[in-house]
């Protein structure tokens, strides 16, 4: 089959479409398929039309497969996630080992930039919720030993709860959906912007010149938020115990101080440690797995505080076993 256009003065892609059912014609009869009479225009849109062959649509769609075919497909995506996850925090123990012997690759700004948008920029929101979760706890411990005549013992609660717990918890929680989740949007918007890619082809690490720093960044200033979030929530507390106990300030002040000690401070600090780095790894790791478009920007960053959510409240109770089981 072959054809003569030595008569056509113009063509448009109505010819091209023609000669691929011309094309497929041929190969249903078994026929040779010559195009050497046509244009030389056409014939170079013709096989720039067909040099990508077109895709499989067969299992494309969840609702085509069936339950072992589902079964299987979320086995093979659940491998491929924890895959990347080891992946990524081989890199990420790879980049924290280079950082101690001082080889790491990354710009000090950088961290600088980091650290004072999840420390300062976080103070408000941190201020409010720490100082309502003191209040909270203080009512609460209020309804129960107002029974018996222990209004006093409301300080320690508050002192002990937010000194272990809730200082660390509440500030990793407000950190996850603040700085986790603005870590994957900044990356993610990289990685659209193919600005990572940009990092591998000059030989750079994005582990190192982008995760390091935010890791480091929330690694150091989560416990300091937490500890003042300790003492915010602990005036929150004492704001109660004056206005809704009658207990004087100082009174108040002298059982917090009896309360606490630096043991206590010290296992919620080692919390809120942990909080920060899982976050940013979470905020990170989502963001490095963006895909190249603007949907995709937003599912990374709602992944991100989920998994940011779930990682913490995991730890948290790992972390209150371990201390537990030492007697701590």
């Amino acid at each position: 089959m072959g054809f003569d256009a030595s008569g056509i003065t113009s063509w448009d892609s109505a010819l091209i479409v023609f000669v691929g059912r011309a094309q497929a014609a041929a190969a249903r009869l078994g026929a040779d398929f010559d195009m050497s009479g046509l244009p030389e225009g056409a014939q170079r849109v013709f096989r720039l039309a067909h040099a990508v062959p077109p895709r499989s649509v067969t299992a494309a769609a969840g609702e085509r497969l069936g339950l072992v075919g589902r079964i299987g497909k979320a086995a093979i995506d659940l491998a491929g996630a924890v895959r990347d996850v080891f992946t990524f925090v081989g890199d990420v123990a790879i980049a924290l080992i280079r950082f101690v012997t001082g080889r790491a690759r990354f710009r000090r700004p950088d961290f600088v930039t980091n650290f004072a948008d999840c420390g300062p920029g976080a103070l408000p929101i941190v201020s409010l919720i720490s100082f309502l979760t003191g209040m909270i706890l203080a009512f609460v411990g209020a309804i129960q030993l107002t029974a018996f005549g222990a209004q006093i013992f409301v300080a320690n609660l508050v002192a002990i709860a937010m000194a272990v717990e809730m200082g660390g918890l509440m500030t990793g929680i407000i950190m996850a959906g603040r700085a986790g989740a603005s870590f994957a949007a900044q990356i993610g918007t990289m990685q659209v912007n193919e600005e990572i890619d940009a990092l591998r082809t000059t030989g750079l690490s994005p582990v190192e010149f982008l995760v390091l720093p935010r890791i480091l960044a929330l690694f150091v200033m989560t416990p300091l938020l937490a500890l003042y979030a300790n003492f915010l929530g602990i005036m929150g507390g004492a704001l109660v115990g004056v206005m809704l106990l009658d207990l004087s300030w100082e009174g108040y002040i002298a059982q917090t101080k009896s309360a606490l000690d630096l043991s206590l401070f010290a296992r919620g600090l080692i919390k809120a440690a942990v909080f920060g780095v899982l976050v940013a790894m979470a905020g990170c790791l989502r963001g490095m797995q963006c895909g190249r478009s603007a949907e995709a920007v937003g599912k990374v960053t709602t992944s991100a505080v989920v998994t940011s959510l779930v990682l913490i409240v995991v730890a948290d109770a790992i972390i209150t076993v371990v201390y537990n089981a030492i007697g701590w």
